[in-house]
């Protein structure tokens, strides 16, 4: 942590932005391709013959964040070894990599609402299969010291992203509130979004659960006098939009043979689920040990309090009926598709059913090895730096 070029900046806030850009990636955690590496279950002596691999893109550029524990953690364990499933996982170039899916060369994808819906329409045969939180991950982050307290007061104001695809994502938040998005100014910062947001070089700036915490415990290392960046947490200020889900080929849920990998796979991933359910302090130990430039900027505290932010929402639909992991709620995604319609993100209002399907939610929850999880979890022995960590209230699982 004490690495970090922030600690020593003479004067951040009149930083420009050629400057903003050369400095550390601190900032861009969620995003930068800090090492672009592969979790393999192979590599975790979890291969044996007729192993089906799943190539799995992420939605970011780098695969060190504590969100992706459900395969992470099942890796590691090893439950992917009695399914016959090899997770293959990529970093992503923050555009959602839905062609690259459709064209075969990625077999899952992982993108926004926003970018799915407008990639069915136009024409990439893509459906989300999968829906990791059926509620509002998506927050507003805000400089130290600014008096916007709720995304109405976004009005005329500046907000950072890391490209400008994300206006997708951002657009139907705003409108939700009843804020007309052309009110707004978005600017591109790449993956120093976060960085220029604390340095007050715009109002405000796009971030989710699990990153959140991230950010509030590397916010001191933004520079002197812009620690302590406060947030507009989406499922707070009343969202009700989906969140990221996972996609496949259309055409692969009409082969049984891709269905029954797929479904295993999601199967390893409940399993995940319910690791951090139990013992969500080993899961996040899980996770941290597996990426070296994780370490370098986050505690072990930070990295519990992201994993459990993200839980929270990932195990959503498990507490609401019909207690499923991974079940897209229609009438939320008919209301959203709705919205991007009378935005003008999509010149129709595309069909929820051209979007999704809830089809592989039963079976792989059915097939998923709960108890097995759960006592892996309970007996696991948590490292001396995890043990001095404390769960964060008011968080349910």
């Amino acid at each position: 942590m004490e690495e970090t070029p922030f600690i020593e900046a003479p004067d951040e806030s009149a930083l420009s932005r050629r400057e903003l850009l050369k400095r550390g990636a601190v900032a861009g955690i969620g995003v930068t391709a800090l090492a672009g590496l592969s979790v393999d279950t192979a590599s975790a002596g979890a291969r044996r013959s007729a192993v089906d691999t799943v190539r799995w893109v992420s939605p970011r550029g780098s695969l060190e964040v504590m969100d992706d524990y459900n395969l992470v953690v099942p890796t590691v364990m090893g439950y992917f070894k009695p399914l016959n499933i090899n997770v293959k996982m990529s970093p992503g170039d923050a555009s959602g990599n839905l062609p690259q899916v459709a064209a075969g060369q990625h077999d899952m994808g992982y993108a926004s609402p926003g970018v799915l819906t407008a990639s069915v329409e136009a024409g990439v045969p893509v459906t989300s299969i999968w829906e990791m939180i059926p509620s509002q991950v998506f927050d507003f982050v805000l400089p130290a010291g600014s008096k916007i307290k709720h995304p109405r007061q976004l009005r005329g104001k500046t907000i950072a992203l890391y490209n400008i695809g994300w206006k997708a994502i951002v657009d139907p938040m705003l409108a939700e509130v009843g804020l007309n998005p052309k009110t707004v100014k978005y600017r591109e910062f790449g993956p120093q979004w976060n960085q220029a947001v604390a340095l007050k070089l715009a109002d405000a700036g796009l971030s989710w659960e699990g990153l959140r915490a991230q950010l509030e415990g590397t916010a001191a290392f933004f520079g002197s006098g812009n620690a302590g960046l406060s947030f507009l947490i989406g499922s707070q200020w009343g969202s009700k939009g989906p969140s990221n889900s996972y996609q496949v080929r259309t055409s692969d849920l009409d082969n049984p043979a891709k269905v029954d990998v797929y479904t295993r796979l999601l199967a390893g991933s409940v399993m995940g689920f319910e690791f951090c359910r139990v013992n969500p302090r080993a899961a996040a130990q899980i996770v941290y040990e597996q990426y070296p430039g994780m370490q370098k900027v986050i505690t072990p505290q930070v990295a519990v309090d992201s994993i459990m932010q993200l839980a929270s929402l990932y195990a959503t639909s498990r507490r609401l009926p019909p207690h499923q992991y991974g079940y897209h709620y229609p009438n939320a995604w008919a209301k959203y598709l709705n919205t991007v319609y009378q935005l003008g993100q999509t010149k129709t209002k595309v069909p929820v059913a051209k979007v999704l399907s809830n089809s592989l939610v039963k079976p792989a929850n059915a097939k998923a090895d709960r108890a097995r999880a759960r006592r892996d979890a309970a007996k696991f022995k948590l490292s001396a730096a995890f043990k001095k960590t404390v769960l964060p209230k008011g968080l349910p699982l």
